[in-house]
């Protein structure tokens, strides 16, 4: 990555879990990651390409770009222009009450968005409101607050799914047990084999399916587990190397290399954005 990209991250002073991104990028690409958190973006100038749930999405300026948690995908900068971005990032726990309240339900966990690349102006002034008062520390708490429950009202109005307690098929059981240990296990030195026992499979078939479902190796997504925790502590203000041993990163240059290929930017670079 080259100066030509930038990066910069906004924490809330008020609204827990909730983090602003503005990104302008030429010349780099985002490896394939998920986030825990719901991600509400809009492509601002350039065409931002990606390729997610099993399609390659192509977003011109206006256009809204909605991750449920979990979903894999990459990005880059599409066609001659640099591309010009922003996101906002809502952990579940933060917005679930209010999908529950406009849904008009007693819980609303596990709610996920039918689109990935939505045209509605209403939504996409709800996230530009929303990531301006996050980005400039404006407003107060209701503020903010009232900004995101727009942008969650819209989002369900737009279509979606509660995901309800249903039969487990026997293969999403399996990989559940093996992302449970993977979860469990972060800060051990865990092997293929230990998840795959835990998932009660055999290696090779455990590779085969595990990729099938979620568009990433176990590897790729024990990584990405690991900078989902790792840039948690960091939000805590854990020291840089503390965080990146208990990880599982050889070394702090190790850690800041995997990080910055899902967040584009260096760890400390990170942590000094969200503590100003």
């Amino acid at each position: 990555m080259s100066s030509a990209s930038r990066f910069e991250f906004f924490k809330s002073h008020h609204v827990p879990t909730l983090t602003a991104l503005k990104a302008a990028i030429e010349d780099f690409s985002y490896d394939p990651h998920a986030h825990e958190e719901y991600a509400f973006g809009v492509t601002l100038a350039g065409r931002q390409d990606f390729f997610s749930g099993g399609q390659y999405h192509r977003s011109p300026p206006g256009n809204v770009i909605l991750f449920n948690p979990e979903e894999v995908h990459d990005g880059h900068s599409g066609g001659a222009q640099a591309l010009d971005y922003l996101m906002v990032y809502a952990h579940p726990e933060q917005v679930t009450p209010l999908f529950a309240e406009v849904l008009g339900r007693e819980s609303a966990a596990g709610f996920r968005s039918d689109q990935t690349l939505i045209q509605d102006a209403p939504l996409r002034h709800a996230i530009l409101e929303l990531a301006r008062l996050v980005s400039t520390h404006a407003g107060s708490c209701i503020d903010q607050e009232n900004a995101l429950y727009q942008v969650v009202e819209r989002t369900v109005q737009l279509g979606g799914r509660v995901q309800t307690s249903r039969v487990t098929q026997r293969p999403d059981a399996l990989l559940d047990l093996a992302k449970a240990y993977i979860h469990a296990h972060l800060e051990t030195d865990m092997s293929l084999d230990d998840i795959s026992q835990a998932a009660h499979l055999s290696k090779y078939h455990f590779l085969r399916l595990f990729r099938q479902h979620y568009g990433m190796t176990p590897h790729q997504y024990v990584i990405n587990c690991r900078i989902n925790a790792a840039r948690a502590a960091l939000d805590q203000g854990a020291p840089l190397n503390e965080v990146a041993l208990r990880f599982g990163f050889a070394d702090l240059s190790h850690f800041n290399r995997r990080f910055k290929r899902i967040y584009g930017m260096t760890p400390y670079q990170y942590q000094r954005d969200i503590t100003r």
